[in-house]
C-alpha cells in the first residue's frame, strides 16, 4: 500500500485553488460586467468559468496571466468566512449562478460546485484583496506563495452552466501550475509531447478510425481497415488468451426487455445513461448499457452445481450510454463502445483464489501490450445505508481484494467508501510512455444481482447455495483502449499489432518485380507487406513509410537485387544495412512473437 498525501490535501492543491481566484479576480477587473460561476483544482491546474460580454482572444490570456502576476505581487492573505444564506445572497446580489449555488448550499446535499456531498451545510466565502468568492477552501495562507512564474493560462473552451446543454454556455480558462518555474516548464514539456501524441490526430494521419457527428452522431466510431485490423489482432488475442485460461466465450444482443433492466435495477439507478426505449410489439425494449443481466440470464438456464463453479462468460459486447455532447473525446469519451467484459460466478469461499486468479491474467494481458507500470485503488463499502450485503461479506470481500494486491505486489491505495453500493472493487490505472495515468481495469464484486435474480448452485450438501459475482473488464473498452494506446506509443505500435510492418521500396522501376518476389515470400510467412512501386524518389518513399509509422523498410536497389538481399531501415531512422532476405524474414518474426 502506498503512503501517498492525497491531492486535496497537498500544497499543490491548495496553490491552484488560490489560482483560481486569483485568475476570476484579474477577469473581473477587465471585464466588471462579467459574471462568475465555479472554478476548482484540477489534476495539473485549474479552471474557472465565466460569462463575459464577448469571446475571450488568445490576447486576452496574456492580458489576464499579467494581471494575475501584479495581483500575486501585493502578497494578500486569504481570509474566510462563514455566513448566513441571506447575507450570502447580499454579497452576491449581481452574481446569478453564485446565487444558484447559493440556494443549492442552504438545501443541503450540494458542495460550493453544485456537486453532491453528504457533508452538512456550511456558506462560507475566501477573501484576498479585493476578491471574495464562495468556496469552502482550502487556499494557501497569502499569494506571496506562489511564484508569480510558475503559472500559465492554456486555453478557453465552451462549458455549460451545471454541464447542461440547456442551460448558458460559459467560457472556461484553463491554467496550470506548479511549485517553481523549472516543474512549469517541464510539464508544457510533457503538454507538447502529448499534443504531439493526440490519438484524433494520429488517427485521422494513420487512417484508423473517424468520428462523423453531423451524419452519424455524436460520441460513434468508424474503424478504418487499418484500425479495424488492428482492434481484429488486439481481439483474437486476447480472445484466445481468455479460452487458454478456462473462460468461455458468449454473445448477447444488443437489446432487452424492460422487465430485464427493472429486475437488474438499472430502470431505477441507471436511467439518466440508458436511451429512450424501443417499442416492439406494444413492449418496452432498451439498448443494453451493460452486459451483466444478460450473463446471469445463461447462467440461470441450467441448474448449476458446485463442480461447474467457477463459470467465466467473456464477451466483447457492445453497449450505449448516454454521455453529454460536451464531455465527448474522440475514442476516450464515447456512446457506443465494446467491453472486453466477463463475469465470474464463484463459490463464496473460492473467492480468494478466483481473485488471484483475475488479478494475475489483467496484468498478463496489460503487459502484452506493453504496459508496465500500474497503481491499483481499492474502494470499500460505502456508508451505512448505502450498500447491499452483510457486513461480513463486504469485509471477506475487501479482504480478498487487499490480500490478492499484495500478493501481486502491487501498489495500491485505499478509496474509503468508494465501492459501488453493491460491492468493493479494484480498479487498475496503468501509466503511458509521458507518465499519464489511464483507467483501464475494473475487477468488481457485485451482492445485489445474485439476490434480485435469485442464483443459485448446488453444493455439496445438496442444498441450493448463493453464489458470488465479479465483474471485470481488462482493457475497459476498446474504443477508449485504443485512444491510450495511441498515445502510449505515438502510432509506432508493436510490430504485432502494426497494420503494415514491411513496405519494400524499390529504387527504380526494374526492381519493382524482386520486391514483389520479397513480398510474396515475406506474405507467405504472415507478416503485413506492401511494395511502394509509385514514381515518387525513394528519399520521399521512405519518409512517407515512417510518416506511416512502419516499422520496417526494405529498400532495394541493383546491389540489393544481385545478391539476393534487402538494405534494411527503421522506422527509428536507424540504418540496418543490407542482409539476406531469410535473416530479415526470421528478425521481423521473431519480433512479432516477443511482441516487442
Amino acid at each position: 500500500m502506498s503512503g501517498k498525501v492525497p491531492y486535496e490535501e497537498t500544497h499543490l492543491y491548495r496553490l491552484r485553488h488560490s489560482l483560481a481566484h486569483v485568475m476570476a479576480q484579474a477577469v473581473l477587473e477587465m471585464f466588471p460586467t462579467g459574471k462568475i460561476a465555479i472554478g476548482p483544482p484540477i489534476q495539473d491546474g485549474f479552471y474557472y468559468d465565466f460569462d463575459l460580454p464577448r469571446p475571450l482572444t488568445p490576447e486576452d490570456l496574456k492580458a489576464i496571466e499579467k494581471r494575475m502576476r501584479n495581483i500575486i505581487k501585493k502578497k494578500h492573505k486569504f481570509h474566510r468566512r462563514e455566513l448566513s444564506a441571506e447575507e450570502a445572497r447580499q454579497l452576491f446580489a449581481d452574481q446569478p449562478y453564485k446565487l444558484e449555488l447559493i440556494d443549492g448550499l442552504e438545501a443541503g446535499g450540494v458542495d460550493e460546485y453544485g456537486e453532491p456531498t453528504d457533508e452538512p451545510p456550511v456558506i462560507s466565502t475566501y477573501k484576498h484583496d479585493t476578491f471574495e468568492d464562495l468556496c469552502k477552501g482550502p487556499h494557501v495562507d497569502n499569494l506571496g506563495e506562489i511564484h508569480p512564474k510558475a503559472f500559465k493560462l492554456l486555453k478557453v473552451a465552451g462549458a455549460y452552466w451545471r454541464g447542461d446543454e440547456k442551460r448558458q454556455q460559459l467560457q472556461r480558462i484553463y491554467g496550470t501550475a506548479w511549485e517553481t518555474p523549472e516543474e512549469l516548464e517541464e510539464y508544457l514539456h510533457r503538454l507538447a509531447e502529448a499534443e504531439k501524441r493526440d490519438h484524433r490526430r494520429l488517427g485521422k494521419e494513420l487512417d484508423l478510425f473517424s468520428t462523423e457527428p453531423d451524419m452519424l452522431g455524436g460520441g460513434l466510431v468508424l474503424w478504418h481497415p487499418k484500425g479495424g485490423l488492428m482492434r481484429h489482432l488486439a481481439e483474437e488475442f486476447c480472445k484466445n488468451e481468455h479460452l487458454a485460461h478456462g473462460y468461455d466465450l458468449v454473445y448477447t444482443p444488443h437489446i432487452g426487455k424492460s422487465t430485464l433492466w427493472e429486475t437488474s435495477g438499472h430502470l431505477d439507478f441507471y436511467r439518466d445513461s440508458m436511451y429512450a426505449p424501443l417499442d416492439i410489439d406494444g413492449q418496452e425494449y432498451f439498448l443494453k448499457p451493460m452486459n451483466c443481466p444478460f450473463h446471469i440470464l445463461m447462467y440461470k438456464s441450467s441448474l448449476r452445481s458446485y463442480r461447474d463453479l467457477p463459470l467465466r462468460f467473456a464477451e466483447w459486447g457492445t453497449v450505449y450510454r448516454y454521455e453529454r455532447s460536451g464531455v465527448l473525446h474522440g475514442l476516450l469519451r464515447v456512446r457506443g463502445f465494446t467491453q472486453d467484459d466477463a463475469h465470474h460466478f464463484v463459490q463464496p469461499e473460492k473467492m480468494p483464489q478466483e481473485i488471484d486468479f483475475v488479478l494475475n491474467f489483467c496484468l498478463h494481458i496489460l503487459r502484452s501490450f506493453g504496459f508496465t507500470d500500474f497503481q491499483a485503488y481499492l474502494s470499500t463499502r460505502p456508508k451505512e445505508g448505502k450498500a447491499v450485503g452483510d457486513l461480513q461479506q463486504w469485509a471477506d470481500a475487501e479482504r480478498a481484494l487487499e490480500d490478492a494486491l499484495k500478493r501481486a505486489n502491487l501498489p495500491y491505495d485505499i478509496d474509503p467508501g468508494g465501492g459501488a453500493f453493491y460491492g468493493p472493487k479494484i480498479d487498475i490505472k496503468i501509466k503511458d510512455a509521458l507518465g499519464r495515468e489511464w483507467q483501464l481495469s475494473t475487477i468488481q464484486f457485485d451482492f445485489n444481482l445474485p439476490e434480485r435474480f435469485d442464483m443459485t448452485y448446488i453444493g455439496e450438501d445438496g442444498q441450493p447455495h448463493r453464489p458470488y459475482m465479479v465483474h471485470r473488464a481488462l482493457l475497459g473498452s476498446m474504443e477508449r483502449f485504443f485512444g491510450v494506446l495511441i498515445e502510449h506509443y505515438g502510432g509506432a505500435f508493436p510490430v504485432w499489432l502494426s497494420p503494415v510492418q514491411v513496405v519494400l521500396i524499390p529504387i527504380a522501376d526494374r526492381h519493382v518485380p524482386y520486391c514483389r518476389q520479397v513480398a510474396e515470400r515475406l506474405k507467405a510467412a504472415g507478416l503485413r507487406v506492401e511494395v511502394d512501386d509509385g514514381s515518387e524518389r525513394m528519399g520521399n518513399k521512405i519518409r512517407l513509410a515512417q510518416k506511416q509509422k512502419i516499422p520496417y523498410m526494405l529498400v532495394v536497389g541493383d546491389k540489393e537485387q544481385a545478391a539476393s538481399q534487402v538494405a534494411v531501415r527503421l522506422r527509428s531512422g536507424e540504418d540496418l544495412g543490407p542482409r539476406d532476405v531469410a535473416e530479415v524474414e526470421q528478425m521481423i518474426l521473431d519480433a512479432v512473437a516477443s511482441k516487442q
